[in-house]
Formats: C-alpha cells, sequence, structure tokens
C-alpha cells in the first residue's frame, strides 16, 4: 500500500520533515501508515496521539503507582523526541470490549480529532459468549474503518498473554490473537503484537516479573509493551532512559 499526495495531506497535514528529528530514527524502507507516521514524528505541527482499550491501556491499580504503556510513551514523545506540544490521551477503561467502545466511539475517540489511534483489546471480548471471534473480527474491521474515517491513523496492539489456568474464562483468548494478525494484515494496519513478544519469553520469568495478577501488566510489563511499540513505530532509542538506559539526575 503506498499513499498519494492527496492521501499524505488527509491523514497527516501539510508538515516539514526536520532532519535532525528523522536522524534519530533507523533507516527503514516505509510504505503506507508507517511513513505517514512518520511524517508525523517529523512535521511542525503538533500531533494528538490516542490510546484506547480497556484495563491494560487504563493502566490502574496494576501498575503500583508506575507508569502505563501510555505514559512511557508520552514521555518520549514529547521529552526525549522534543515534542511538547504533542498530546497523548488514554481513553482506555477497564473492562471495555471491542463492542463498548463502538458504541462510544464519538466520545472516546471521533471528539479529539487524534492523528494517530492506538487500540489494544481482546482480553475481556473473548470471555463474552456475545463477542466469538466473528463477532470480534468484524468489530474490530469496523473500529479500523471508523478510525480512518477520522482521519488518524490506526495502530493495533495484540494484548500480553495471561495465565488462562488462573483465568479460566478468559480461556479463549488464543483464538482472538490470530484474528487481530489476520485483520491487521488485512486492513495494512501497524501491528505491535505484544503476544508474540511475551510468548518468546520465559513464561515463568514473565509470569512472575512482568504480571501483577493473571491478566495485567504491572510496571515492568508496561515498560515492555511501551518499548516494543517504539520498536515498530522506529522510534526505539536504546540510549534513552524510556527505551531502557539509565534515568540520571540533572537539571534542565
Amino acid at each position: 500500500m503506498t499513499y498519494s499526495r492527496r492521501d499524505f495531506i488527509r491523514t497527516v497535514g501539510l508538515g516539514v520533515v526536520t532532519a535532525p528529528v528523522l536522524a534519530a530514527f533507523a533507516p527503514v524502507s516505509l510504505t503506507g501508515d508507517p511513513v505517514a507516521i512518520k511524517e508525523l514524528l517529523g512535521r511542525k505541527t503538533p500531533n494528538i496521539w490516542l490510546f484506547t482499550g480497556d484495563s491494560i491501556t487504563h493502566g490502574a491499580k496494576h501498575t503500583h503507582g508506575a507508569r502505563s504503556y501510555p505514559e512511557v510513551f508520552a514521555e518520549r514523545i514529547r521529552w526525549e523526541l522534543g515534542r511538547g506540544r504533542d498530546m497523548v490521551v488514554n481513553t482506555g477503561i477497564s473492562g471495555h470490549t471491542t463492542q463498548l467502545i463502538l458504541d462510544d466511539f464519538e466520545w472516546r475517540v471521533a471528539q479529539f480529532k487524534p492523528s494517530v489511534v492506538s487500540l489494544m483489546i481482546g482480553t475481556n471480548d473473548c470471555a463474552k459468549p456475545q463477542l466469538p471471534p466473528d463477532v470480534f473480527r468484524s468489530n474490530l474491521e469496523q473500529l479500523i474503518d471508523r478510525i480512518r474515517d477520522t482521519g488518524a491513523i490506526p495502530v493495533l496492539h495484540t494484548p500480553n498473554i495471561i495465565i488462562t489456568t488462573a483465568a479460566p474464562e478468559r480461556k479463549r483468548l488464543p483464538e482472538y490473537i490470530p484474528v487481530m494478525r489476520e485483520v491487521a494484515s488485512k486492513k495494512q494496519v501497524v501491528l505491535v503484537d505484544n503476544y508474540k513478544h511475551w510468548e518468546s519469553r520465559e513464561q515463568a520469568t514473565v509470569f512472575k516479573e512482568w504480571l501483577n495478577d493473571p491478566l495485567h501488566p504491572n510496571g515492568e510489563g508496561h515498560r515492555q509493551i511501551a518499548q516494543l511499540m517504539f520498536r515498530e513505530l522506529s522510534i526505539f532509542d536504546p540510549k534513552a532512559p524510556t527505551c531502557g538506559a539509565p534515568y540520571y539526575e540533572g537539571v534542565h
């Protein structure tokens, strides 16, 4: 998928791509949404980055006061990348599903006129008999279409792995992950595959060090989600504190 000039004007607006900002990114061959996001990061006009989803995006309680992944993202964009006028909005709500976001789309998403919409969802859908994988697929596709209709760029996240033996009502979550991957491929949406990333690590370590309970990431889990998103958006920098480098004292 490639973008015409008209697509870029509609999607990212007219802006100036500054060399210092783009030089911070690894040189990669990009088309479609990835290059549109790169344009957003290079323009002078401020962006609105909207995060929505369920309790994982909401980020309450289970971080024990540490930052949620939208908050880590905000520091990366607004401080480390110097885009102080960008806004990061979080409308994730604990317990929510694709259907609830669709029903509340104008309030949760459209009213903010976002530049990018990040959606992580599925952990509650899989526990709802009325939201089997085929309905989940349809809802995801509708959400992506409605996000694009606002002029925003969608970014889709698979949720983290969960301890299904301790949450048997969500034992079908593994059936929903391929649906998300297929929809992302079909709709040519940037996918942050947290499920794959977490699954690739030693399970006992992940369960002990990245989760606060059978479902919810702790502070370290949220850092993992944020850092994987940075990699997918080509803004990961190992020298940056949000990407894992140490924080140093100093006056700025």
